[in-house]
């Protein structure tokens, strides 16, 4: 993979964990939706004008262009597990700023997780 890939491959990881991250503090701001509620016009308008939500979504559609950039370089079978650096984000992130508990167990996946993306990465 060169440089240039791997700076793609690595930019699309860190904007989709940059959108799930926005749209789980979204989420938070407006409570557990249900599907009943998922059909309201007033409950998606309530989650959908939240800024997190609106800076989300925009990390979502960046990120796709960077990730078809990223395609266009790099086999899938190399590219898509890369995907799994977004857990190590994510849950450093999710522990910062939403103050969500990590248990032992769950940085020990995320462990096994990133061994596997090193190994795939050497491959």
């Amino acid at each position: 993979m060169t440089t240039y890939a791997a700076i793609l491959v690595l930019s699309g990881v860190i904007l989709n964990a940059l959108a799930q991250l926005l749209l789980k503090m979204a989420t938070n701001k407006v409570g557990v939706i249900e599907a009943s509620s998922a059909l309201s016009l007033g409950a998606m308008s309530a989650l959908f004008l939240q800024w997190p939500m609106i800076l989300g979504l925009f990390c979502y559609g960046f990120s796709l262009l960077i990730w078809l950039m990223a395609l266009s370089r790099v086999d899938v079978t190399l590219a898509y597990p890369m995907l799994a650096i977004g857990y190590v984000i994510n849950a450093f992130a999710a522990q910062y700023f939403l103050n969500e508990p990590v248990s032992l167990q769950r940085w020990v996946a995320i462990g096994v997780i990133v061994l596997g993306v090193a190994l795939l990465a050497r491959s």
